[in-house]
């Protein structure tokens, strides 16, 4: 039975029974590590690394940077691979930033995001060296100001620019728009404002400039319309202020594949159309074309992931819906609930059945809107013990996993060489109470 299966790190055993993830038999892994259980391949998550940094330099004659946005999955793990494949990271917390050091991150190449930063967390940032800030509004540029003069320290910041760019994506991760809750909107002139004010700041060096305009993104046209928009920006404060720009960091929101009729992404092409459309405009401004940073979060790991649950009971109303119940929910994955998100899921141990029964995918919690997947085919067969495998769940997962209905979150185990490993261990109910007075 053909299926699009999504990624090549995924496929069917010989005997067409048992779905592999990174060549290894889910069903086994299921077993041996129980479920719900979030699985990464670690051979894919290097593979997109590589492939970034090498398209983000062949676009940009080597004059670029690959970042990881962290948020997109952050464990000690992660950072030490991100550390050995050269790759730089953005951070959105004092937590991201405390869990790379403990991988031995470099905090030079770390980027620290997020539109609310507190005193102490820009303290924290700034003990530890952070590479970057990434300011996000007047309150904090005046804050790191503060707390540089008290060491003595001149700090590298990017201001974080809104280009006015509706990226047409799902409303909730849109961020280029002018009505952002992020960064300084061109088009009213609080960018070019701030710019002024963190050009005066005599603990601050204003590297350049940072913007993102939303996610799952397929295609160069929305990298081209924000680039236009920010080298003009870059071209005018150099002419109005003499200020010139170091570091374009674009942001990242490359695509992945969800579902079938998702597209497949050419990221060598789209980033070598991004590459000469920028070289273009910025011959045409007749300014130098700055250092470019790229940030991919979910396509470096999104397909990299797979989480594995177990039926625990099927319940049809006649007429009306079929629900399938496993063992895991919206504390492992809340992004159905939150974004409506779209998945595809497999029988992982009936690979072999056709899967014929309209269901919906329902998670253990005491709550209606616990829902994986609606209106999806699994076998008519599927009882409970059975396993089901949710595809492209490497990010935002554990990220966004939580101990609602005091349920412990699964581990991450590690496939790397046909070989698997933990990474992050299974939470305990000890674990539930160890905050408890």
């Amino acid at each position: 039975m053909t299926r699009d299966l999504l990624c090549e790190n995924v496929s069917v055993s010989a005997d067409g029974q048992h779905l592999q993830f990174a060549g290894i038999d889910t069903v086994a892994l299921a077993g041996q590590y129980g479920t719900p259980l979030y699985l990464m391949d670690e051979d894919r998550i290097r593979a997109c690394c590589r492939a970034y940094k090498a398209a983000v330099s062949a676009a940009f004659d080597g004059n670029a940077q690959v970042l990881y946005a962290s948020k997109a999955s952050s464990f000690k793990r992660i950072y030490e691979i991100m550390r050995e494949e050269n790759m730089g990271v953005d951070v959105v917390s004092i937590g991201e930033i405390y869990t790379a050091i403990k991988a031995g991150f470099p905090m030079s190449q770390t980027y620290f995001h997020s539109n609310n930063k507190t005193d102490a967390d820009i303290a924290f940032a700034m003990e530890h060296g952070i590479g970057y800030f990434v300011v996000d509004n007047e309150e904090e540029l005046f804050a790191v100001e503060r707390e540089a003069a008290k060491r003595g320290i001149r700090q590298s910041v990017l201001l974080r620019i809104t280009p006015g760019i509706d990226p047409h994506t799902f409303e909730a991760v849109s961020t280029g728009k002018v009505d952002s809750k992020f960064g300084f909107a061109i088009e009213t002139g609080a960018a070019e404002d701030i710019l002024v004010k963190a050009l005066a700041q005599p603990h601050i060096h204003v590297a350049g400039v940072h913007c993102h305009v939303g996610s799952q993104v397929f295609d160069a046209e929305v990298f081209l319309l924000t680039a236009d928009v920010m080298l003009q920006f870059i071209a005018d404060m150099k002419a109005h202020h003499g200020f010139v720009t170091e570091l374009f960091d674009i942001g990242g929101g490359f695509g992945v594949r969800y579902l079938d009729s998702d597209p497949v992404l050419d990221l060598n092409g789209c980033l070598a159309e991004i590459g000469r459309f920028m070289k273009q405009k910025a011959a045409a401004l007749g300014i130098a074309l700055p250092k470019i940073a790229f940030e991919p979060g979910r396509s470096i790991v999104a397909d990299a992931g797979m989480t594995l649950y177990t039926v625990g009971n099927v319940k049809a109303i006649p007429d009306f819906i079929n629900y399938v119940s496993v063992d895991g929910g919206m504390t492992d994955n809340v992004r159905y609930a939150m974004y409506q998100a779209p998945y595809t899921l497999f029988q992982a141990n009936a690979m072999n059945r056709e899967h014929d029964m309209t269901c919906t995918v329902v998670g253990r919690c005491c709550e209606s809107g616990d829902v994986i997947q609606p209106n999806i085919k699994l076998p008519s067969t599927i009882a409970r013990g059975d396993i089901v495998a949710c595809l492209t769940t490497g990010a935002y997962h554990y990220s966004m996993a939580s101990n609602y209905n005091r349920l412990t979150r699964p581990p991450i185990v590690m496939l790397a060489n046909g070989e698997s490993y933990v990474a992050v261990r299974r939470e305990t109910i000890d674990d539930l109470t160890a905050l408890d007075m």
